[in-house]
């Protein structure tokens, strides 16, 4: 090989390389670890996010914040996070696994569900009643929804009672199928849930008093891998504006930094 074509390999070879390298990262999908209790409106989300993108690649995974948090501290590939409790993104923070501020973006809310009962005028009380004989609730050991569940059965007095008939669903949208599907005759379930129409047009709600549960304070983060993302931080910004869409889905906004 004569010098010219070697002096232009050596000039060539690192652009080459930098262009390999960064052509993984454009293609791939922007994978988004979102609690159970947010599909529907993340779903509404992501598609008012894509729909002015050309090749724009969403990929929303929904479950447990509990097992999202796990996943993420074992290193799994999600470039960002929403978590139904905020306390899970800020120890990710805390621990150095965030490329962002913790950002609260919504307030869940939790009802009774139910497609046998009508449970617009019941009092969580009356669940200690023996005809409900299966009560979903998410799994409180890693689902944020199923914690607030067992405060409120606490804080009405009826844990003891109703316990050993609660069944106990991995995530928020397990727990409102097991009740659609027979297996629960009740279950306490996320609020924006209740109003999907596969639900609201097979049961009927009624709100737990939010005295009865600490706050469902939701908040996201775009994680340490999402931070050579192209799409991680535009997504994080464009997020916080579809606020009436949230709102819609059953979600309340969180107080302003300066209220809490």
């Amino acid at each position: 090989m004569s010098p010219l074509p070697r002096r232009m390999l050596r000039r060539l070879l690192p652009a080459l390389a930098s262009l390999l390298l960064a052509l993984p990262a454009a293609a791939e999908p922007l994978r988004i670890a979102a609690a159970a209790d947010l599909k529907p409106a993340m779903d509404a989300i992501v598609a008012r996010f894509c729909a002015t993108r050309p090749r724009c690649t969403v990929e929303p995974i929904y479950g447990s914040s509990g097992k999202f948090h796990a996943q993420i501290v074992a290193g799994a590939p999600y470039h960002l996070y929403f978590s139904a409790d905020i306390a899970y993104p800020r120890d990710l923070a805390a621990h150095g696994l965030a490329a962002s501020p913790v950002r609260p973006y919504a307030v869940g809310r939790l009802v009774l569900w139910s497609a046998r009962h009508d449970v617009r005028r019941l009092r969580l009380e009356d669940l200690a009643d023996p005809r409900f004989r299966r009560i979903a609730i998410a799994n409180p050991r890693h689902a944020p929804y199923g914690r607030r569940a067992e405060e409120a059965l606490r804080a009405a007095g009826i844990w003891e009672r109703v316990q050993p008939r609660l069944v106990y669903g991995e995530n928020i949208a397990q727990t409102a199928q097991f009740v659609r599907s027979g297996n629960a005759d009740v279950g306490l379930v996320a609020l924006s849930l209740a109003l999907t129409p596969e639900l609201s047009r097979h049961g009927n709600h009624a709100p737990v008093p939010e005295r009865l549960h600490a706050p469902l304070e939701q908040g996201f983060i775009v994680t340490r891998r999402g931070a050579a993302h192209p799409l991680a931080r535009e997504f994080a910004g464009f997020v916080q504006g579809p606020q009436a869409l949230l709102r819609r889905h059953g979600f309340a906004l969180p107080r302003p930094a300066a209220a809490r």
